[in-house]
């Protein structure tokens, strides 16, 4: 049997929600870094641009056809 004199034990008062925001993503680092190095972010993406487009150029060239004249 259990006796019922025995107290209970108080329950702990639940903790108070605090907004905890989540890590900021890559993107809005990587734009945030962009934003902050604008000059060279801006001479880095202007040489990623040729220099992909002249990868594709090349490709295209020495992968063009050869049609019977």
């Amino acid at each position: 049997m259990t006796d019922s004199t025995t107290p209970l034990e108080p329950s702990p008062a639940p903790a108070p929600e605090v907004a905890v925001s989540p890590p900021p993503s890559f993107v809005k680092l990587a734009m945030r870094n962009m934003v902050r190095k604008g000059r060279q972010s801006l001479l880095h993406f202007g040489l990623t641009a040729v220099g992909f487009s002249t990868v594709l150029f090349l490709l295209a060239w020495f992968g063009r056809p050869s049609l019977p004249q």
